[in-house]
């Protein structure tokens, strides 16, 4: 049986820390899955750290579904979250109930996720009504990075703080089972993480949310245009990665590989047959 949302509300009562991270293919998605993890988060950040693009605007519905359905397939326990991305749940409700559709039947995840508090929770809402279990994400919300004017913490001021903890509610009360909080001060997430009764997933946002996620590539030091702040790296893929190429390179150059531990042969009667 895979988490389910009555699962994480009650980490949350408990007092349990919750872990998400994303993943974006079958392979990293069985490795996270196996380890434990029980939220999988399908983060349009694959834009950048898979397809190379410069923010997560340009990602489409298709590519996130192809994405998410290989991390459904790589998993057993884990819930797996479909990022909504740009566009997608922003014209209209009925929009947002397409496409959220969309996640749950062509990708198979179990919930979704979108951006923004206040002004979306009535498709939220609609959404939920559906039976589409829905996550928030409120903060810094990188489909708006052109309107915000950059990567910058948010609710440093009084009136920012309060929209913030405004949004929160809304989401709750719109019946989203959890909320993303990224790049918020640590202080003002506490105080979020007190407001509401749902939990609150911190990204860059400190210690006093219910839980944290992280992006994949940053934690495991496999993406290098650049290093988050509120990232940790656990691994230095990048480095074990290049000398592993530079060696095959190297060895393939020299003739030292293939050896035979890598080869395959045919009996000598068989060779003796094609040189008659």
């Amino acid at each position: 049986m895979r988490i389910t949302i009555n699962q994480v509300r009650e980490m949350k009562q408990k007092g349990e820390k919750i872990t998400m991270l994303t993943a974006y293919d079958y392979a990293t998605a069985k490795i996270v899955d196996e380890a434990g993890i029980p939220l999988i988060l399908v983060g349009d950040s694959l834009g950048m750290v898979v397809l190379g693009y410069e923010s997560t605007i340009p990602v489409t519905i298709e590519e996130m579904l192809h994405h998410t359905r290989a991390v459904v397939r790589g998993t057993k326990q884990a819930m797996i979250i479909g990022d909504m991305p740009f566009m997608t749940y922003h014209v209209s409700v009925e929009d947002a109930l397409y496409n959220a559709g969309r996640f749950i039947q062509e990708g198979s995840a179990q919930a979704v996720k979108l951006e923004g508090g206040v002004t979306v929770a009535e498709k939220i809402r609609r959404i939920v009504e559906c039976g589409i279990p829905l996550m928030g994400h409120i903060g810094l919300t990188p489909q708006s990075i052109n309107q915000l004017g950059g990567y910058k913490v948010q609710g440093k001021t009084p009136e920012a703080a309060i929209r913030l903890i405004e949004d929160a509610k809304a989401l709750e009360e719109a019946g989203a089972f959890a909320i993303v909080l990224e790049t918020v001060p640590a202080q003002l997430a506490a105080l979020i993480t007190r407001s509401v009764s749902i939990p609150t997933i911190g990204i860059g946002a400190g210690i006093g949310c219910d839980g944290q996620v992280q992006v994949i590539n940053d934690i495991l030091g496999s993406f290098t245009d650049f290093i988050p702040k509120h990232a940790k790296q656990y691994a230095k893929l990048t480095d074990i990665i290049r000398n592993a190429v530079t060696e095959y390179h190297n060895e393939v150059k020299a003739g030292s590989f293939p050896t035979e531990k890598q080869s395959f042969f045919v009996d000598e009667s068989v060779l003796a047959e094609l040189t008659k």
